[in-house]
């Protein structure tokens, strides 16, 4: 009965589906590996010793992955984050431009049974991991340093005083 139910998901979406399964389990983790994924869509139609559909393995190594030029397949549901390692593409990272306008996350309707709440989780997931990325950036993480140094001046009388002398 899995079967038939396999069938109708496109293979881009199970390699999402799959994806975001680890994401959403292993919080912590940043990507994981392409046997994780493929292991993962596995333990997802509960047929861990049966063979993934042909085609599986190619999206998570090209097909489906935004940073890779497209051949021919040119989702973006991916990204590249090492050699061997994957990770769910969100809006701001980088993809090859001939992927433009691609797709990145499957239609609600094409979700396999019983997976309708990923998009919600995912549009989340994206959301904090953009806010997490700017606590992180190391020049982000700069904005208003020093601002007690010039607290009680204007900025450029501060840098002025500071060049007296200078020649």
């Amino acid at each position: 009965m899995t079967t038939l139910v396999k069938q109708r998901v496109k293979v881009a979406d199970e390699v999402w589906v799959a994806t975001a399964l680890l994401h959403r389990k292993y919080q912590d983790r940043f990507d994981f590996s392409i046997e994780e994924i493929m292991e993962s869509a596995r333990q997802m139609w509960r047929e861990s010793t049966a063979p993934l559909r042909p085609g599986f393995y190619v999206h998570v190594i090209q097909h489906c992955v935004a940073n890779r030029p497209p051949n021919p397949g040119r989702y973006r549901m991916l990204v590249e984050t090492a050699s061997g390692r994957r990770r769910l593409f969100r809006p701001g990272d980088y993809y090859d431009p001939a992927r433009e306008g691609a797709k990145t996350t499957p239609k609600r309707e094409d979700l396999p049974y019983g997976h309708n709440g990923l998009l919600s989780w995912y549009r989340d997931w994206c959301s904090v991991a953009a806010t997490k990325a700017h606590e992180h950036d190391p020049l982000l993480a700069l904005r208003g340093s020093g601002k007690q140094l010039w607290a009680d001046e204007h900025a450029d009388e501060y840098v002025r005083r500071l060049r007296e002398g200078w020649e």
